[in-house]
């Protein structure tokens, strides 16, 4: 056999064991007499002891390797004389007896350590050696870990991993689609699935009853950290269920993470509205790890003198604790926060709580003593607080006041990454006007079943409509979302109209769907939760990356194949595809 142990299991137990390890050398120290090796695999780091006056050949050749040759070692477990209690292993080294070099190895671009030299567009490039690194080894082990405890709860309340196609057909709502030509039927084209939400509404009608797939997903859309264009979803799907009955079950399934994984303990996840979210907090996934809601001043601030409050929708202000102090520098880089393009505030209004009980505004001028102060009780401020005020139309400054409240929560440490806070969000619209096309389209999906009391607004006044639609939000994330589905076919018709397809562009793109539910389709219900993202929020990273064995850069591209990447004439003829590219004539 190669190994009779692993590098990361033995201790003073097997002192006087003759054993045989194979790894990576991490470090070779040469002290004269003695010539130490840090061994590595997998499973952690064994020192290895060569000594110059027992066995000078040896020691040479030990002096001889270089980092992250792979090698077999013989040898006996001694006691260490100088114990590492930072690591298992730290008790005891191997005497070595004899070393094998099963394969040499480059110098390799950046340390394989912790605290690495290499930036991210390198370690991409060699991700195979950055998977080396322990960090990065313990995210991927973590994600396995999430991912049978998943899988274990939901088969034992009787869910069934049902997988579902990949090459599926285009659909026009939602992000874009990544497409795939079809050779044997030229001109078309098949898709990969953003998720397999058609299909598991299939599986109800076909009476699966509990269904849920670790899933790989892809859309064609712009990165951030928490997005790639192939990701991984759990999805899920149950049957004769209410929303209750799908929130519960998967408050269920999270609260069992919790204490497997983290050893923290839930009693229930807080429940609010869409429009509490949106007014309290300025977001649909509001960080409730820290309060600073939002206080609406419309009434305290207009009819002055100051034209911006009094031609604003909306004056809303927060109220940051102990900031009272902040200086001229610190007040301008908060304006300047809010005038980035991605926040799109004209400006920032602020009050300064002094310690003498008097006011000092960015509006003097225009606001009285008496003013500042029927500001200040009404957002429940006091000596050395500072209140931030945006103003203008009511959404935008809902959202830009939200990324406000995230950096002050940021700059005051209010959110801390061993601190969670689940909620779940509820009562979401059902559509959502867009201006430049002049139509609605659905918040969530179209398959979303509108709320029983909200079906007569339909044909009259659809942006009051409320979806049977649910976020389950931890920490500012966006963990998951579900709904209930239509299940009738008359209601996912009348759905259709107020998103404006006809009678046959809803035949044509979801005709199986709806001809499905002619056959006796139950009243179901689902959820679909990240499961890159909650690997990263369990772990309190931001970057889903780290938990991607081999992810995409910001630009969509694997850098270490460098994919995307050209086809050959040949395979673009076989496929019937006449390329051309912009700038061609």
């Amino acid at each position: 056999m190669y190994r009779t142990n692993t590098c990361g299991e033995l201790n003073s137990n097997h002192i006087g064991q003759k054993v045989t390890l194979c790894g990576w050398i991490q470090r070779i120290r040469n002290l004269g007499g003695m010539t130490f090796i840090d061994l590595r695999d997998r499973y952690g780091i064994t020192q290895l002891a060569f000594n110059m006056e027992t066995n000078t050949e040896l020691c040479e050749k030990a002096r001889n390797l270089g980092r992250e040759y792979v090698v077999q070692i013989k040898g006996k477990v001694a006691e260490r004389f100088n114990k590492n209690k930072n690591i298992p292993t730290g008790d005891i080294e191997i005497i070595v007896d004899n070393i094998h070099i099963l394969n040499a190895s480059q110098i390799p671009p950046f340390t394989i350590e912790d605290n690495t030299d290499g930036g991210d567009d390198l370690r991409m490039k060699y991700r195979y050696l950055d998977l080396r690194r322990n960090t990065v080894q313990q995210n991927i082990i973590f994600r396995h870990q999430l991912a049978i405890e998943i899988r274990n709860y939901l088969n034992n309340i009787d869910f069934l991993e049902i997988e579902t196609p990949f090459l599926i057909r285009s659909t026009p709502e939602g992000a874009r689609d990544f497409v795939v030509p079809s050779r044997m039927n030229p001109g078309q084209f098949y898709a990969l699935p953003q998720s397999p939400q058609q299909f598991k509404q299939l599986l109800m009608v076909a009476s699966m009853d509990r269904y849920f797939q670790i899933v790989r997903c892809f859309r064609d859309e712009d990165l951030r950290a928490d997005r790639q264009p192939e990701f991984t979803q759990i999805d899920c799907e149950m049957s004769f269920v209410t929303q209750e009955d799908v929130m519960n079950t998967f408050e269920n399934l999270f609260k069992h993470l919790f204490i497997k994984l983290k050893n923290i303990t839930f009693d229930t996840f807080e429940r609010i509205s869409y429009e509490q979210a949106m007014r309290l907090y300025g977001s649909d996934k509001p960080d409730m790890r820290f309060d600073m809601t939002f206080k609406e001043l419309n009434q305290l601030l207009q009819h002055k003198d100051f034209k911006v409050f009094n031609q604003a929708e909306s004056i809303i202000g927060i109220c940051a604790q102990g900031c009272g102090t902040y200086t001229r520098k610190q007040l301008n880089e908060l304006t300047d926060f809010v005038k980035r393009p991605q926040i799109g505030a004209n400006g920032l209004v602020y009050i300064l709580c002094l310690p003498d009980g008097s006011y000092k505004s960015s509006v003097d001028k225009f606001y009285t003593q008496k003013d500042l102060q029927a500001v200040a009780t009404h957002c429940q401020a006091k000596a050395n607080d500072l209140i931030l005020i945006l103003a203008g139309d009511k959404e935008k400054t809902q959202k830009a006041l939200g990324e406000l409240r995230l950096e002050m929560g940021n700059r005051l440490k209010l959110r801390d990454k061993n601190h969670f806070k689940p909620v779940w969000v509820v009562d979401f619209p059902m559509f959502e006007w867009d201006e430049e096309t002049q139509r609605y389209y659905a918040k969530h999906h179209p398959f979303t079943s509108p709320k029983a009391e909200d079906m007569e607004l339909l044909a009259s006044k659809p942006e009051q409509v409320r979806a049977n639609a649910y976020d389950l939000v931890i920490n500012g994330v966006e963990i998951g979302g579900g709904s209930i589905r239509i299940h009738q076919h008359h209601i996912q018709k009348q759905i259709f109209s107020v998103l404006g397809f006809s009678d046959e562009e809803a035949q044509q793109q979801f005709g199986f769907l709806m001809n499905a539910f002619e056959y006796g389709a139950p009243p179901h219900g689902g959820i679909a939760f990240g499961f890159d993202r909650m690997c990263a929020v369990f772990n309190g990273v931001e970057s889903i990356r780290d938990f991607i064995a081999f992810p995409k850069n910001n630009a969509g591209r694997d850098v270490m194949t460098n994919a995307p990447f050209e086809i050959s004439n040949e395979q673009l003829n076989e496929l019937f595809i006449d390329l051309k590219l912009p700038g061609d004539k």
